[in-house]
């Protein structure tokens, strides 16, 4: 856990194996980069249980290892302990957006933000679609949109 000093922040997809493992793995270097990743909690949840206990998907990874970003993740669901714990909770498109705003509602103690990790696209590409059906150059679409939303969200949360 993160000391009370801290920030927070929890990427979300619908499974955890492809969007929110790359934008949680790319603000964990930026944080890193900058020499504040003590000041950081940072993880990475699913909507779904489909893959929980799955790590990201192999594109993903080698997308990532293209970029010299390491990634190291094991799929889970998000809890309601998680919307009570961080600050920011950080999704891919409206689908996600809905189920996070339907689960919050029934966490009593919900502190967290929940928004569209897009929103922080100096592109306004608000939707960071799924490449889980696409090719390499998707997962290479995933990874440009989070490293510049992730700049943008980390620049007005430092």
């Amino acid at each position: 856990m993160a000391a009370s000093s801290g920030k927070s922040v929890l990427f979300v997809c619908l499974g955890n194996i492809c969007r929110s493992p790359i934008s949680e793995a790319v603000f964990r270097k930026m944080v890193t980069d900058t020499g504040v990743v003590d000041k950081w909690r940072i993880d990475s949840a699913a909507t779904s249980t489909y893959e929980i206990g799955n790590p990201p998907d192999h594109r993903g990874q080698a997308c990532m290892k293209r970029h010299g970003v390491s990634m190291r993740h094991v799929a889970r669901q998000i809890t309601k302990d998680d919307f009570m714990t961080f600050d920011h909770i950080l999704c891919m498109d409206e689908s996600n957006l809905s189920d996070l705003n339907k689960k919050a509602n029934s966490v009593k103690q919900c502190k967290a933000k929940i928004e569209l990790l897009g929103n922080y696209d100096p592109e306004k590409q608000l939707i960071i679609q799924d490449p889980y059906y696409g090719s390499d150059k998707d997962f290479e679409r995933v990874y440009e949109q989070c490293v510049r939303c992730c700049k943008a969200f980390l620049e007005q949360h430092s």
